[in-house]
Formats: C-alpha cells, structure tokens, sequence
C-alpha cells in the first residue's frame, strides 16, 4: 500500500455542500457563475472531498457579517445537517469576521475558493521550489485573517484547508507568521536568482525557449510528454501539474529546442498565488514563443482563453508570438470543430494523433524561423561567425577570392537582436 493511499485511510474525507453568491459585482466581472460553481465541484473533487450538495444565492450585493443572507445561512444549516455535511466551501473569497460568523452558527469548517485552491496546490507541490512558493501564498492568505480562523484551523481530522503550514502553525501569532514570509521569500529569492543565471546561459547558448500555457486540463501535460518523451505526471484533474518542467524537443529541421510546461491557470485564480509563483510564471517571460493550449471541446472554452490572456498580460507576456493549439479535436462535436479557426495562428490538434504532433513542430519551427539570407564575410572578420551561428541555423557555406559566404535559416528572435551587427554585410 502506498503512503497516499494509508493517509488518505487515516484521514476522514470532508463532506460539503458548495456555496455561491451571485453579486451585481460577480455579474460586471463578466465570469460565469454557474460555470464557475461547476468549476467549484471539480476543485472540491480534486482536493478528494466528497460532494453533497451545492446552494447558490443572488443578492444584490454580499452580506458583510454572513456574506449569504441569514436566511441562506439558516437554509445551509438545514442541508448540512440532513445530508451529515462536515464542510461548507464557498466559491468566493471570504473575510475573517464571515469565517468565524459563519462557522460558529453552522458548526461546520468553512473554506473559500482561495483556500480550496491553495490546499491543492500544497498537495501538488514536489520542488523545494514549488512547496516554498505554496506556503508563501498560504501565509499571506492566512496573515489578514488570524481573527477568524481559529476553529477552523483547530478541528481534529485534518483535510482541506489544513495543509501545508495550516496544521503545525495553529498557536502562531502575526509576528511569527510575518517572519515567516520574510523568511520565505529569502529562500524564493535566492532559488529565483539561481534560476536567472541558469536561464542567462541558455540564452547565451542560442537555446530557443517555447512555453506551453493554457487552462488547467486542457491538456498541456500530455502534449508535452507526446512532443518530447518526457516522463511527467499526466491525470484528467485540475492542477494536475504545478512545477514547470522543461523538456528537449528537435523539430523537422533537426534543431533542438527547451519546452516547458506551466502551471494551468484558472479564473479567479488567487493574487497570492499568482504573487508567489511570479517567479516561476516568468519562464513564460522568457520564452521566444508561447504554445496556448485549450481545450477544443469544452462549452467555456472563449472565458477559458479569456482568462489566460489575462494573466498572461499580467505577467507581462501578452505581447509575445503566441499559437493557438486548439487541442482535443477528437472530443468534439462536428459542429464545435466547424466553429474553430484555423489559419497560421490557430490550429486544431490531438495530442494523441502522430500527424498533429508533427503538424505542432512544423508550425513552431515555420513561426520561430525567419527567412533565409545570404551574409559576404570578409575573411579577416572571423569574429562575426559566432554571431552567425547566434542568429540561426548556417545551411551553406562558400568562398569567394577573400569572401565567406554563409547562407543562414534565420530565427527571428534571435535576428532582431544581434542582426545589426551584420547589416553591411548582407547580400542582396
């Protein structure tokens, strides 16, 4: 029997009833709430809480002492006693004062969207990197809301929201926890920099980045493992992969490139999340292409898409050469795959399809090669063939009386930053 199986023996599963308020300001954010509270029901399964029921509410605006009318909290109370509910998590975020309110009235742990969300991020966390950025985000969360998660943190069994720093810092007080997070973002600072050397020498190398992002579960894991082999973590549930994992992949031509996998973004996905795994996120930075996975066959797949633009413009990448793999075609109806673009900067794949495999290298080797040129070097000028190289591949070399001529595939990212330096010597 293996550890995670013992544990999850030792621990009782929560048992929820899953809450949404729907707000004037809920509706101007422009997010479904209705997808969002099946969104909800995926998160709760995939922290392995067992689902019993789910309550929504509209209100014009939400109730500061309960966040759910008292009448909805009298009505939350009923359902949970009739159905043996241990937990209420509600899908957006709440104050201290509402925790602590809430939970003395139901007598059940209350846990928000943030909290849900957090938990399993602490669950999917491998890399020292990865569980110090996780804990940095819990405490944060944690920090503001001191006052009113003192039951919470303290009722015996364990399970969601009591992960990672939850459980062993229950008697800490603010000082100690903001030590703490000095103290952790000593450490990210530290693994952050040496990251930042690593990724200046691959850059020094010429190596071509390509980042792979997109809503969680659309399939990102799996293209990565089918494009290069690589043996990672590839489950049908949210978050299924947290650290970045960075692969070797040779397109048609028989370059080699760095793929790297990111973390699935989601709607609403916490700031003290998104704040403590900047570091991380910022692999996309530097990325010389961005692969935007989506899944293809999902109802929500235009707010999907929507929400990852959005934190990719965030992040400060918004900007930067991005396909559209419009993936598991397979899944879809005739009609959904009609509906779908295709064109240079969209195209509709399975991951699990060799000809859209290479259709993927085809297209990012097409976007990330520029033209061909043909550079006349002078002999002495030997200096310049490591910038050659830099800018892209050399298919042909010649010579002519003291002149070399190089015949060079370009990549473009490459040759909008040193080709300057070869401008006089082009042939036209």
């Amino acid at each position: 029997m293996t550890n995670g199986t013992h544990d999850t023996d030792m621990v009782k599963k929560d048992r929820a009833v899953l809450v949404s308020l729907v707000t004037d300001d809920v509706k101007r954010t422009g997010i479904n709430p209705e997808y969002s509270l099946e969104e909800l029901v995926k998160l709760a399964e995939t922290a392995g809480v067992e689902v019993l029921s789910v309550l929504s509410q509209n209100r014009e605006k939400r109730d500061t002492k309960w966040f759910i009318g008292k009448g909805k909290v009298e009505e939350l109370r009923a359902i949970a006693e009739e159905l043996g509910a241990t937990t209420a998590i509600f899908d957006q975020e709440l104050s201290g004062a509402q925790v602590r309110n809430l939970e003395e009235t139901l007598d059940l742990k209350i846990i928000d969207r943030t909290q849900l969300i957090l938990d399993i991020f602490a669950q999917r966390a491998n890399t020292r990197e990865g569980i110090i950025q996780v804990e940095l985000a819990q405490h944060s969360y944690l920090l503001p809301r001191l006052s009113g998660h003192g039951k919470n943190l303290s009722r015996l069994g364990g399970g969601i929201g009591t992960r990672g720093p939850g459980e062993s810092k229950l008697e800490t007080d603010r000082r100690h926890i903001r030590g703490r997070i000095d103290d952790l973002k000593r450490h990210l600072e530290e693994l952050t920099r040496h990251r930042k050397l690593h990724r200046e020498r691959r850059k020094k190398t010429g190596i071509v980045q390509v980042a792979l992002v997109g809503y969680t579960n659309a399939g990102k894991s799996t293209l990565l493992k089918q494009l290069t082999a690589a043996d990672v973590y590839i489950q049908d549930q949210l978050f299924a992969t947290l650290d970045p994992t960075s692969r070797t992949m040779e397109l048609p031509s028989g370059k080699e490139i760095v793929l790297t996998d990111t973390v699935g973004f989601i709607q609403n996905l916490p700031h003290d999340l998104i704040a403590a795994f900047r570091a991380t996120l910022e692999e996309v930075n530097e990325a010389d292409l961005i692969l935007h996975v989506v899944d293809a066959s999902s109802a929500m797949r235009e707010d999907q898409m929507r929400t990852v633009n959005t934190i990719l413009q965030e992040l400060g990448s918004g900007d930067k050469p991005q396909l559209v793999l419009y993936n598991k075609k397979d899944a879809c109806t005739p009609e959904q795959l009609e509906m779908l673009p295709l064109d240079k900067d969209h195209i509709k794949v399975s991951a699990l399809d060799s000809e859209d495999l290479l259709k993927i290298r085809e297209f990012i080797q097409t976007e990330l090669t520029g033209d061909t040129k043909r550079f006349r070097i002078p002999a002495e000028r030997g200096d310049l063939t490591s910038v050659l190289y830099k800018i892209g591949d050399v298919v042909e070399t010649s010579f002519e009386e003291n002149d070399v001529i190089y015949e060079v595939e370009l990549q473009k990212g490459e040759y909008e930053k040193f080709g300057y330096m070869l401008e006089e010597f082009i042939e036209l």
